[in-house]
């Protein structure tokens, strides 16, 4: 499961398409899920949004990732 975390709408939305360009790009149908609860994000552990997780691993935060950089990362975490 992907999810995008972060609690300003603009970061979600630059983040989430880049993400779905990736996702495509792979060939991959998968739904990205949104993280916006204070709560939900510091249980995570993350201290800076926007962030990226994958399969319940944070894979990054603190800035907006260009849709090479989510494939990479995508390609990373699923082997």
């Amino acid at each position: 499961m992907i999810k995008v975390v972060t609690v300003k709408d603009k970061n979600l939305q630059f983040l989430e398409e880049n993400v779905k360009e990736a996702l495509a790009c792979l060939n991959i149908k998968e739904e990205v899920k949104h993280i916006r609860d204070f709560t939900l994000i510091a249980a995570m552990g993350v201290m800076t949004t926007p962030a990226l997780v994958i399969d319940n691993k944070v894979v990054s935060y603190g800035k907006v990732l260009t849709t090479d950089e989510c494939v990479q990362l995508i390609k990373n975490s699923r082997g």
